[in-house]
């Protein structure tokens, strides 16, 4: 039996996902979390072979979630389950020690084939994957400065393009106005910015700006 761990921050996606892998005779979901602390709590009393995380969550993210409890269980296999496109995450996320990387937007049947591939001990790898790793390996993507940026450091820029304040930012990731402003001035050094405006038409202009938000930060929001 394949014991299997949900971590995302919305209740209604881990019953919908708890409905699908109980579907299969060798899958069980032992641990349903909604962050990184329920999540490693949890896991200690109840291990599992394999980790089915979101990227973004309230404190920490899915690819430092990932890198964390590596150390800890480094035979978790850990599956990246996000709405985000492959080329966004997707190598940021095995770089972090996952096995692979799935769309919300995949089949079904996918996803059960992909927590059947990683508890085996292989890796999943989509088509829009290995793209994703071939810009990396052929350097395509060094050209672009944000990937330069750590886990933290990209996260912080993707709340700021999504027009949040640095005090909503610290709060939802469970860090200090301070930190969060150490942050950003890491980013907008490694990607040649001034302010935040320009990180939000930075995001547009390659692909970044995603989902989390529409508004379009003003210069009042640059400091903490």
């Amino acid at each position: 039996m394949i014991r299997v761990a949900l971590c995302d921050d919305h209740d209604l996606v881990r019953r919908g996902l708890a409905l699908l892998l109980g579907q299969a005779e060798d899958i069980e979901v032992a641990v349903d979390a909604r962050n990184y602390g329920s999540l490693r709590q949890q896991l200690q009393a109840r291990p599992c072979d394999v980790l089915l995380i979101d990227i973004e969550m309230p404190g920490r993210d899915g690819i430092e979630s990932i890198a964390l409890l590596r150390r800890e269980m480094p035979r978790m296999a850990a599956l990246v389950l996000s709405s985000h496109p492959e080329s966004l995450y997707a190598v940021r996320a095995l770089r972090a020690g996952a096995a692979g990387y799935l769309n919300k937007a995949a089949a079904p049947e996918q996803l059960v084939e992909a927590v059947r591939r990683v508890a085996s001990g292989r890796k999943f790898i989509s088509a829009e994957v290995s793209e994703a790793l071939a810009a990396a390996v052929s350097g395509e993507s060094s050209e672009h400065p944000h990937e330069k940026l750590t886990a933290r450091e990209f996260q912080v820029f993707r709340m700021i393009a999504a027009g949040m304040r640095l005090s909503a930012i610290a709060e939802s990731m469970a860090l200090s106005p301070k930190t969060v402003s150490v942050y950003r001035s890491r980013l907008l050094v490694k990607l040649g910015l001034a302010n935040n405006v320009e990180i939000a038409r930075y995001a547009i202009q390659h692909g970044l700006s995603g989902d989390a938000g529409q508004a379009v930060p003003s210069q009042e929001q640059d400091s903490p």
